[in-house]
């Protein structure tokens, strides 16, 4: 597998403390990327055998305090869906906790299901054309794997970015999600942030993007108002 960062984080990645693995290579292109030196699959990143992997993250075990484990974050995790696949499978035979964030776009999402036990999706717009604007490509799969998710029972947290000027409203949020059984979802509201700018090698896109504390609050009420129950991690 192909990693660019990996480490301990607490609580920001999953429950608990986990060691996070960032894999190389994401199918989007998000204009407020705060991780650009993860898109290209073929850049500079360390590569390690599925055996390596299981390896270390079982020397580590013993830091799994507070309900952690392993998180595999990008990049977009799913663009090794072959690798990412087998690692999930060994680490639950192994009594690993387990944790993914995605983008969503990957058609065979669901298939790694029994093998997550914490679900991290972002939901960028509900808007395909939108989404292709500002990310490269549309959100039908993104659609797709949440209505997955949804009829599966299976818990998730879905995560919306929000940035201005590209989906600072709830309204068109609310009127997708509240279609859905979302018993077992939980939606964050992410303010925008230029964490990554400085290290963009092109021109960085986004201005004037940054919302304010009563925009995030707007939206948390809104989503309350109609059953779609917010958290802050």
């Amino acid at each position: 597998m192909r990693i660019f960062q990996k480490g301990f984080n607490y609580s920001q990645d999953g429950p608990g403390n986990r060691l996070v693995y960032h894999l190389m290579g994401c199918n989007l292109s998000c204009k407020w990327c705060s991780n650009p030196e993860g898109m290209d699959i073929d850049g500079k990143c360390t590569e390690l055998t599925t055996k390596e992997i299981v390896e270390e993250i079982l020397s580590c075990k013993a830091m799994f305090f507070s309900g952690g484990g392993v998180t595999f974050s990008g990049g977009e995790p799913t663009l090794q869906f072959t690798e990412l696949s087998e690692l999930l499978r060994l680490l639950k035979q192994k009594g690993i906790n387990t944790a993914i964030e995605t983008n969503g776009t990957h058609k065979e999402l669901i298939s790694l299901f029994p093998f997550i036990d914490h679900l991290m999706m972002d939901f960028k717009h509900y808007d395909s054309e939108t989404h292709r604007k500002w990310t490269g490509a549309g959100n039908e799969t993104v659609q797709a794997n949440f209505k997955s998710i949804a009829a599966s029972g299976k818990r998730a947290l879905i995560r919306i970015p929000v940035i201005n000027g590209f989906n600072n409203s709830p309204d068109g949020f609310v009127s997708f999600f509240r279609e859905f059984n979302v018993e077992n979802i939980r939606f964050e509201i992410l303010p925008y942030h230029e964490y990554g700018r400085v290290k963009w090698d092109k021109p960085y896109e986004v201005t004037n993007g940054f919302i304010t504390k009563d925009d995030v609050e707007k939206f948390e009420k809104m989503f309350n108002e109609n059953g779609l129950k917010t958290v802050r991690m």
